[in-house]
């Protein structure tokens, strides 16, 4: 019955998504509003197939019905009720599922929010979405069939990876990866909508920017996530090993990074409208890529899936994606002509584009090296590696210039700047500078590229901060308005000027936490008795007994150790050795006790019994979980900026107005 229902569903999801792509052109360019509210009505129900496919599917886990072949597949009798629902995105077919229901509801949610936009690119927008779900519908109805019926059923399944039991953020970092990854069908809709129909006016740049902004915090929460589950869970203190599918993440979140920051020029001074448009294409080609790296079984990684029959038609897909994007932007990108000429010089306009090339030309290097050993292992047959040595000795030099940049960059002025402003803007940040220099040096970094990125990064926080207080500073000094009213006034009438300028807080405080952590990191490997103690940075760890405890699906064995500094005990730490029933080895579980100076990390690697013996790794890690804090800041800020504030609201109601008045004048209806 499930195996039936699904399989309808999934063939019914194939037809609604391909009437609504042909109905999304046709209404493009017809103008008709008939077309128009078909190819909407076909969007919403596209996405509810896709979600009630996806709601069956979570039955047959949650209810162990191993007829269906994905249950069985992944499910098991021994696990908790948390392990059974995740089981959707563990493995292959089951994720791509997921994926459809997430493609599903980020086209509804386009479609609902500009239901009344007049927009003449918003069908073509949606038609191109819906063309993206033909194949994503077509995939989970052949290759990735995840409703295949079982007979006869077994008895119980093998349940998930046990790495993927392993912590709670499996809950939730995989959901958020998606939706950074599938949500960038969103912009590049939007964005193929405005080729076709030849403009990009204020009724397309408001939504363009919006679900990218959208789908760029999904993105980064899903990254940081990733890194922090691996920091949790696989034990090797760390938290980031330029891994071929951790680049796959990152490559379309650095060009969506530039798309933003190029949008803002053309929303400002309606220029590099081409080149914003390019750089959304681009980040949705990357997770095409992405998709295929992870899913090919290509790449050997902790992050990927098994060897599978999809990658062939993920690379289809991408190579038909990647012919379409080239051919639009050869035949319509002429029509996107600038309203105004770029300012030479030195100006922010010219300080945005820097940091539009340094992104996309650290976006070629990791894409260089990530994809390169393929090149090599498909003309020449020998399998070669590009490890973390290239990346950091590419990687670091530009990632400092983008550090300084996001400091210089906001204290230009707009236009060409003068000798005055320039020496402003190149001294407005020096005292920042000097103290995060001088923190590490007083915290014994004499390494010179972190130095340099620590003076970078105190540069652009106190430029930062500066242009972010600025508005309510100046309230305050002019009318002695109350400092926290001055603050909240600003928040109410320019909450996407602050939000930006909390974002890039945000993603200070990650760079240059990242530098320090990848840095001064210590480690020490230990093998004590009960009793003995080892020293990693300036702390102290003690063995003190184990225990266990037994768990639906597994055997818990847990070390413990009493941390100390200078001989005072101060906390209890205990690591753990997990012994997964339908697995022969044990997983561990390092214990991370945090600091706001850094992460004391204790990793288990054996356990004897019989000789109270244990085998122990132990990092001391700077400022990691300033990271974690950077990201929830940065998403904090993409919240704020788009967060409606006061005036922008009454232009954008203003606008709306005047533009349906034609419409209405006209009899035509909003679908």
């Amino acid at each position: 019955m499930i195996s039936t229902l699904g399989k309808a569903l999934i063939l019914a999801s194939v037809v609604a998504a391909t009437a609504g792509a042909f109905g999304g052109i046709a209404a493009g360019r017809s103008g008709s509003a008939s077309a128009r509210r078909w190819t909407w009505r076909l969007a919403y129900l596209f996405a509810f197939l896709m979600l009630a496919a996806n709601a069956l599917m979570e039955y047959a886990l949650i209810a162990k019905d191993f007829s269906i072949s994905y249950a069985a597949q992944v499910g098991s009798r021994g696990v908790p009720g948390w392990v059974a629902a995740v089981s959707l995105w563990s493995s292959l077919d089951g994720s791509i599922l997921f994926w459809g229901a997430i493609l599903g509801l980020f086209i509804a949610l386009v479609a609902w929010f500009n239901r009344d936009n007049p927009a003449p690119s918003l069908p073509y927008a949606i038609g191109t979405m819906m063309a993206v779900g033909v194949f994503f519908a077509f995939l989970i109805a052949g290759p990735a069939d995840p409703f295949k019926p079982v007979f006869p059923a077994p008895p119980d399944g093998p349940g998930p990876n046990p790495l993927l039991q392993n912590h709670l953020l499996m809950v939730i970092h995989p959901p958020m990866l998606y939706a950074g990854y599938v949500g960038m069908v969103a912009p590049f809709g939007l964005a193929v909508g405005g080729l076709l129909a030849g403009s990009l006016g204020r009724d397309l740049l408001k939504p363009l920017r919006t679900w990218l902004l959208v789908t760029w915090g999904f993105l980064t929460v899903g990254i940081v996530l990733g890194g922090w589950w691996a920091y949790e869970v696989l034990g090797w203190g760390g938290y980031w090993a330029w891994d071929p599918v951790e680049n796959a993440s990152l490559l379309p979140w650095l060009t969506a990074t530039a798309a933003l920051h190029s949008l803002l020029l053309v929303e400002r001074r309606g220029i590099l409208k081409g080149w914003t448009l390019t750089l959304i294409l681009a980040t949705f080609l990357l997770t095409i890529l992405g998709t295929f790296m992870t899913r090919s079984g290509v790449f050997n990684s902790v992050h990927s899936f098994s060897q599978s029959d999809i990658g062939p038609t993920f690379l289809t897909f991408l190579a038909m994606a990647l012919l379409f994007s080239i051919g639009l932007l050869s035949a319509r990108i002429g029509v996107m002509k600038a309203d105004a000429d770029l300012h030479g010089g030195s100006s922010r306009e010219s300080a945005f584009l820097v940091n539009n090339l340094l992104l996309v030309t650290l976006t070629l290097t990791v894409l260089l090296g990530t994809v390169f050993p393929l090149v090599v292992e498909a003309v020449r047959g020998t399998r070669i590696s590009v490890g973390e040595p290239y990346f950091n000795r590419m990687a670091v030099p530009l990632g400092v210039a983008l550090t300084f940049l996001m400091g210089i960059g906001p204290a230009l002025p707009w236009g060409t700047a003068g000798l005055r402003e320039l020496g402003r803007a190149a001294i407005s940040g020096i005292p920042g500078a000097l103290v995060f220099a001088a923190v590490g040096l007083v915290n014994g970094s004499r390494n010179a590229w972190l130095l340099v990125a620590l003076a970078a990064g105190g540069f652009a926080v106190q430029v930062t901060l500066q242009q972010a207080l600025a508005p309510a500073f100046a309230r305050w000094r002019a009318g002695g308005e109350n400092p926290f009213k001055a603050l909240a006034s600003q928040l109410s009438q320019g909450s996407r000027r602050m939000g930006s300028y909390v974002i890039h807080l945000g993603v200070l405080i990650i760079l240059v936490a990242v530098a320090a952590s990848s840095t001064l990191r210590q480690s020490s490997e230990k093998t004590l008795r009960q009793g003995e103690s080892g020293t990693v940075g300036p702390y102290q760890f003690t063995f003190l007994g184990t225990s266990a405890v037994d768990e639906v699906n597994r055997r818990v064995e847990m070390v413990r150790f009493a941390l100390s500094k200078d001989g005072v005990v101060f906390a209890e730490a205990n690591p753990k050795m997990n012994h997964y029933f339908a697995m022969r080895e044990p997983v561990g579980t390092p214990e991370v006790y945090s600091l706001p100076s850094g992460d004391i990390y204790l990793s288990v690697m054996s356990v004897d019994q019989e000789s109270g013996v244990v085998g122990l790794r132990a990092f001391w890690n700077p400022m990691v979980s300033w990271i974690w804090g950077g990201a929830g800041i940065a998403v904090l800020g993409a919240m704020l900026a788009l967060w409606p504030s006061r005036r922008r609201s009454a232009a954008l109601a203003a606008e709306a107005k005047s533009a349906a008045a034609p419409a209405i004048a006209a009899g035509e209806a909003a679908p």
